[in-house]
């Protein structure tokens, strides 16, 4: 029996501190433990916006931009029918202006739908608080058999041998009770007929064994005002580390997927000797 380490990629495709196999695995030596132990969350992008501009209200569209990005133009140069562009400002530019003005309510008209693995269920405990402007759908763990479920080790355990080896022998006495108590309540719901159900009503019950450590997997849907609202409160020095480093990746990637709206967030490393970043323009 091995355990590995999954090999996850950030916003921008760089590998990790692990190297990549050719199966994108990378083997924990001397575990016992047949799991999956995340050491970063894997985001990716499941939508974003596409933009169709109306023939009847062409603008005078300067510089580089994305769609979403000349959707939130578009809405806000509506609102003052200057679609001719009369400062003749960068898409990016007019974006700046905005985000200096507070107008965010433009900012509402473009979502991005980003895929979450890696992470575990306290950090979705977390994620989930933020409600305005966001979508969610989270794997169930009654549905789903936990009995192969991975983990996320907190990012202060990473690189303590002993840390990593009395977390490692927790999560792996959890799992092994979740198991037995899934097999027994089988049996003693065994007057259930619907087989469904009855899995339904053993994994339910058997899942409060499990660690806030279990890895999940969820979909989140925000408007890019929510995405900064989010992610200036997740990357700050403050916040807990694990969603703190998923905070920075997914600000990572929200530039590279709309840099004119958040071109105001700055990533620097804090006194903790980890990654937080600051905003420039709070609460657009």
């Amino acid at each position: 029996m091995r355990s590995f380490v999954s090999t996850c990629w950030s916003a921008r495709n760089e590998p990790d501190r692990f190297p990549p196999p050719s199966d994108s695995r990378f083997p924990i030596p001397y575990s016992r433990f047949p799991t999956l132990i995340y050491l970063e969350p894997k985001l990716t992008v499941l939508a974003r916006p596409a933009f169709a501009q109306p023939a009847h209200l062409p603008v005078n569209w300067l510089g580089d931009s994305t769609d979403g990005e000349r959707l939130a133009e578009f809405a806000g140069r509506l609102c003052y029918m200057s679609q001719r562009n009369p400062a003749n400002r960068s898409t990016r530019d007019y974006l700046e202006n905005i985000k200096k003005q507070g107008h965010g309510s433009v900012l509402e008209h473009v979502n991005y739908s980003v895929l979450v693995e890696g992470v575990s269920r306290s950090l979705t405990h977390e994620l989930v608080r933020h409600r305005a402007g966001w979508a969610y759908s989270q794997l169930s763990q009654r549905y789903v058999d936990e009995s192969v479920a991975d983990f996320v080790m907190p990012p202060a355990v990473i690189g303590d041998e002993a840390l990593e080896r009395a977390w490692r022998e927790q999560v792996e006495s959890a799992q092994k009770t979740y198991v037995t108590l899934v097999d027994e309540l089988m049996q003693r719901y065994g007057w259930v007929a619907d087989k469904v159900h009855r899995r339904k009503m053993a994994r339910e019950a058997a899942r409060a064994v499990l660690p806030n450590a279990t890895e999940t997997k969820i979909v989140a849907t925000g408007n890019v005002r929510a995405w900064r609202t989010m992610l200036e409160l997740r990357s700050s020095e403050g916040a807990e580390l694990e969603i703190r480093r998923f905070a920075i990746l997914a600000l990572r990637l929200m530039q590279s997927e709309a840099p004119g709206m958040f071109s105001d967030f700055e990533i620097y490393v804090a006194d903790d000797r980890k990654e937080a970043a600051r905003i420039g323009y709070h609460k657009v």
